[in-house]
């Protein structure tokens, strides 16, 4: 009679890393999608963490988005990286309309140990797809951007990083009196990361 065996996949720092870098460019992608930054017809659909997700075929997106998760890997696998923030401005104006927060917990034993960690991988891939969910309905929670718009994101990272030549100093972009939606988290085990989106809000500041 055969036995069944639960098994739990094993995550190592290479692992737990590929997975965030990869969760932030599709993250970043369906902002940019759900927010209307670019033009619903300069997406193209794909499916991922068993959703149907859009990803931009901006050549200058793709690039942008690529290099920076090149980046990202670099930094999380050294344990440096502490926050990402995709910011969404207006183009003429530059004022912040929202900031899409991420931060990152990173367990220290794994960067300098090389130990790894146990969970399942449809367990992470789940705790994804509650966030994708949200980042996907974020047009009924958040105040529509009538503007043109652009965006730009800010990395939070330990102090004694060299900044590669092609990211600047920046100032944290904030907003000010804003409201505040947290959304899910995921936890690799080695890295969490929570979800934050803060935005400006018209109607308060008119209260």
């Amino acid at each position: 009679m055969a036995s069944k065996n639960a098994t739990k996949d094993i995550i190592t720092l290479r692992g737990s890393t590929a997975i965030v870098s990869e969760f932030f460019g599709y993250a970043a992608n369906s902002i940019l999608y759900n927010r209307g930054v670019y033009l619903a017809e300069t997406f193209g659909r794909v499916k991922k963490y068993g959703l149907p997700l859009l990803l931009s075929q901006d050549e200058g997106v793709k690039t942008f988005i690529a290099n920076l998760n090149t980046q990202l890997s670099e930094w999380l696998e050294a344990g440096k990286l502490q926050r990402i923030v995709l910011v969404i401005m207006n183009k003429d104006t530059n004022e912040v309309l929202e900031r899409w927060n991420f931060s990152i917990e990173t367990d220290n034993e794994v960067v300098e140990k090389g130990v790894s960690r146990e969970k399942s991988d449809k367990e992470i891939m789940r705790e994804i797809q509650a966030i994708m969910k949200q980042i996907a309905s974020s047009i009924t929670y958040l105040p529509c951007l009538d503007e043109p718009c652009i965006f730009d994101v800010l990395a939070y990272t330990d102090t004694d990083v060299e900044v590669p030549f092609t990211w600047t100093e920046s100032d944290p972009k904030l907003i000010d009196n804003p409201q505040m939606v947290k959304l899910h988290s995921f936890d690799t085990k080695i890295h969490k990361v929570d979800t934050l989106v803060s935005y400006k809000n018209d109607e308060w500041d008119e209260q």
